[in-house]
């Protein structure tokens, strides 16, 4: 068994490394907004619904804008008091967020993102730039950031950044089966992945602690949660295995436990092993 999967201890994330990979996968974002801008029918490709609720997949570029620029955006603005905001603390959080977070989408959407793909695809290039010229500068280790839930450690809020990267390039893929037949083949930036992967298991853990289940996702994480018997040696009683983009979509309810399970992305045994009661994780 990982060390990582008896531990109780908050996962730290490397300063440079969570910049590198923003930086990554912003990018991988910039190249599909690009590419998908200069098709011949991209205005059609861009009024497609997604599967979160009524965004069009202008929209979910709009929102991307707003995940990116917040940053840049918000860096210099004080603070307020208080102990800064875990990271686990802000996946739970995000849950009761999505009502605000959709009107804002829209509002900006069609404050800055009514144009042509071409100039669409200039305006997403404003906030990339701007958060990249961020990511390069050199930050106190100890700097905090203001977000919607309270002060963060500004490390901590990149983490974040990463995630609703992710999360929500796989988004863009999944609504674009014509550019991504297969939505795993978004170019996401490795370390990215692993990050994204590693906090929502981490999440669930918290959701749900204990040791009677072990959940695997390799080659990222290895976690033990849900109250009962703890294992401590051989092949544990209560096993949950699944690769990483199927996880990232069951921890944000973009799948759903019995989905997973019948397309084989999902393997679940042991009697403790059901973990749909506890998914999503984050909103």
């Amino acid at each position: 068994m990982s060390p990582a999967a008896r531990t109780t201890r908050a996962r730290t994330y490397d300063p440079l490394r969570t910049r590198a990979a923003l930086a990554g996968q912003v990018e991988a974002l910039r190249g599909a907004v690009h590419e998908l801008c200069a098709l011949p029918d991209a205005e059609e490709l861009l009024a497609a619904p997604t599967r979160l609720g009524e965004w069009r997949v202008r929209d979910l570029i709009a929102h991307l804008a707003i995940v990116i620029d917040w940053v840049p955006k918000y860096l210099g603005d004080p603070v307020p008091d208080g102990e800064p905001l875990a990271l686990t603390d802000w996946v739970g959080l995000t849950r009761t967020a999505a009502p605000t977070i959709a009107a804002g989408v829209r509002e900006h959407a069609e404050a800055e993102f009514t144009g042509t793909p071409e100039e669409l695809a200039r305006t997403f290039d404003r906030p990339v730039d701007a958060l990249l010229r961020t990511l390069a500068e050199d930050h106190a280790p100890l700097l905090r950031i203001a977000m919607r839930f309270g002060p963060m450690l500004l490390s901590d809020y990149l983490v974040t950044r990463v995630v609703e990267t992710v999360v929500h390039a796989d988004d863009l893929a999944a609504a674009l089966p014509t550019r991504y037949p297969v939505p795993d083949a978004f170019p996401h930036d490795r370390q990215a992945l692993a990050a994204t992967t590693r906090l929502l298991a981490d999440a669930l853990a918290a959701r749900a602690p204990g040791g009677s289940v072990e959940l695997r996702i390799p080659p990222f994480a290895v976690v033990q949660c849900v109250a009962g018997p703890r294992h401590t040696r051989g092949t544990p009683p209560n096993v949950v295995e699944t690769a990483p983009l199927p996880w990232i979509r069951l921890a944000t309810g973009r799948r759903t436990w019995s989905e997973a399970l019948d397309v084989a992305e999902l393997t679940a045994g042991g009697e403790r092993s059901d973990l749909s009661s506890l998914l999503p994780v984050m909103g």
